[in-house]
C-alpha cells in the first residue's frame, strides 16, 4: 500500500504541495474548509470592485482532478491525534495519514481586541473581500440617498488601518474609485471629496522595501489624495470612529489591514509556537517531536541561514510546499531530506493607477514600470488560463476606461445599513431643492 500523505489547507503552500506530490507513489488527501482556492494577492482588487471573486478563485477539485492520486475533501480539521496519525474535522470524522502537511494559513490579528472585527474588517479571504466592497459601495450611496432627502452632502470618510501591503493597497484602490471610477455616476454628491486616511503605528509604512520605496510609495499615496499618518496607533474601535491617541476621528468605513495570527491549528499539534501563533520548525519544516509532520506556509517559524524569518508571503509557501513535497518522496525512496532555504524572487506592492513599487535582483523600480511588473506577474501565477485571461481583459478595460466591473451590493439595502438614519420624506427634498432653486 503506497504511504497516505494528508494535506491540511487548500492555500498556496497546500496546493503547491499536493501539486508536486501529483502522479508521484502516494495517496494524497487534501481537506479544506472552503471548496475554493483563492489567489490573495488579488482580494483587495475584488474588494474595490475591480475584480469578481470567481476571476481570483477556482475550486480546488478542480485544480487536481486529472490527477488519480488525490483526493479533495471538504471538510474543517479542528484537531490531531499524533499518537494514532488522524486528523479529526469538525463532524467528528476522523482520516489516518502516515505524512502530514499543515498549511492552514492565517488571519488578521487584533492584539486581543476582537471585538473591533464588526467596525474594521480584514481582508484575507472571499468572504471578506465581499464584504469590504459591500461597505465601501453603500458608504457612496447612502451619502447619495442622504444628500437627495436633505439637500446636504455628507463628508464621507475612509480609514485603513496599517501600512503594509494590503493597507497601502486598499487606500489607493480607495481613493481612485472615489476620484475616477464613481466621479461621474453620483448627482447629488462629489465623490472626489472623499477623504481616504492611512493610519501606520510606525515611522514608515512598506518599511520591508527600504527607505527610499518606502518613501516614494507614500509620495505615490499622497498623489492620489490619501493622507498618510505616520507613527498612529489606532487604540480603539467604534462604530463610524476610530481613536488614534487620544483623538476620535469619525470613519464611515474602516478597514483593518495590520495584525497577523496562524491559524490554531498550531496549538492543535501541541507544538511550540511563536507570540503569533506560528509553529517553531525544523530546517526542513517538520515537527521535532514527528518528523512525519510538517508546518507550512504562514503557519510556519523558520529562521533563514541569514537570520532573518522566512517572510509569510505567497512565494516562500508555494517553496514550502513543493521542498515538503520533495522530502516526503525523499523518505520513500530511503534519501537523506534536505534542509529548506527560500529563494527571495523579489517583492512588490500596488498604490494605484499606474503607481506601484518593487524590487527583485537587486535592482528597485516604481511608477508605471513596477506596476507593470506587479500587473503581469499576478496575472501570469493565476490559477488556470480561463482566470488569466478573464482577469487580463478587465484590468485593460478598468485602464482604458476607469469602469469597474464589479460594482455589486447584495442583499437588501436597508438591512445592510449599519445605522439607521432619520427618515426624510421625499416631499420635503423636493421642497428644499424647490428653494434652492428659486434662490
Amino acid at each position: 500500500m503506497e504511504p497516505k500523505v494528508v494535506i491540511v489547507g487548500g492555500g498556496f503552500g497546500g496546493l503547491w504541495a499536493a501539486k508536486a506530490l501529483a502522479k508521484k507513489p502516494v495517496d494524497v488527501t487534501l481537506i479544506d474548509r472552503k471548496n475554493h482556492h483563492v489567489f490573495q494577492p488579488l482580494l483587495y482588487q475584488v474588494a474595490t470592485a475591480v475584480l469578481s471573486p470567481g476571476e481570483i478563485a477556482q475550486p480546488i477539485r478542480r485544480i487536481l482532478h486529472k490527477y488519480k492520486n488525490i483526493e479533495v475533501i471538504l471538510g474543517q480539521a479542528v484537531g490531531f491525534d499524533k499518537d494514532r496519525n488522524l486528523v479529526r474535522l469538525g463532524d467528528g470524522s476522523e482520516i489516518g495519514y502516515d505524512y502530514l502537511i499543515v498549511a492552514g494559513g492565517a488571519r488578521h490579528s487584533y492584539f486581543g481586541n476582537d471585538d473591533w472585527e464588526e467596525d474594521a474588517p480584514g481582508l484575507k479571504t472571499i468572504e471578506d473581500a465581499v464584504e469590504i466592497r459591500r461597505r465601501i459601495l453603500l458608504a457612496f450611496e447612502d451619502a447619495e440617498r442622504e444628500a437627495y432627502l436633505t439637500g446636504k452632502q455628507k463628508q464621507l470618510n475612509f480609514v485603513v488601518v496599517g501600512g503594509g501591503p494590503t493597507g497601502v493597497e486598499l487606500a489607493g484602490a480607495i481613493a481612485d474609485i472615489a476620484r475616477t471610477a464613481l466621479a461621474n455616476d453620483f448627482k447629488a454628491i462629489d465623490t472626489r471629496s472623499a477623504k481616504v486616511a492611512l493610519y501606520e503605528g510606525s515611522d514608515a509604512i512598506l518599511s520591508t522595501f527600504g527607505d527610499d520605496l518606502s518613501d516614494s510609495a507614500k509620495e505615490q499615496l499622497e498623489s492620489l489624495g490619501v493622507e498618510v499618518h505616520l507613527n498612529s496607533f489606532v487604540t480603539d474601535v467604534e462604530p463610524e470612529r476610530v481613536k488614534v491617541g487620544d483623538d476620535w476621528i469619525d470613519a464611515d468605513v474602516v478597514l483593518w489591514a495590520t495584525g497577523v495570527a496562524a491559524s490554531p491549528l498550531g496549538k492543535a499539534l501541541e507544538a511550540e509556537t511563536d507570540k503569533a501563533g506560528r509553529v517553531h520548525v525544523e530546517p526542513d519544516l517538520s515537527l521535532k517531536d514527528d518528523r512525519n509532520i510538517f508546518v507550512i506556509g504562514d503557519m510556519a517559524s523558520l529562521m533563514q541561514k541569514n537570520g532573518e524569518p522566512v517572510p509569510g508571503v505567497s512565494p516562500a509557501a508555494m517553496q514550502m510546499g513543493t521542498a515538503t513535497a520533495k522530502n516526503i518522496l525523499r523518505d520513500i525512496k530511503v534519501e537523506p531530506r534536505e534542509d529548506f532555504e527560500y529563494w527571495d524572487k523579489g517583492t512588490m506592492a500596488t498604490i494605484g493607477r499606474r503607481k506601484a513599487i518593487a524590487q527583485a535582483a537587486g535592482m528597485k523600480f516604481r511608477g508605471f514600470i513596477a506596476w507593470m511588473m506587479w500587473l503581469f506577474l499576478h496575472v501570469f501565477f493565476l490559477i488556470g488560463f480561463r482566470n488569466r485571461l478573464a482577469v487580463l481583459v478587465d484590468w485593460f478595460w478598468a485602464y482604458l476606461t476607469r469602469e469597474r466591473s464589479a460594482r455589486l451590493i447584495t442583499g437588501d439595502a436597508d438591512e445592510l445599513r449599519h445605522q439607521a438614519k432619520p427618515p426624510v420624506s421625499a416631499a420635503a427634498s423636493t421642497a428644499k431643492r424647490h428653494a434652492k432653486t428659486a434662490d
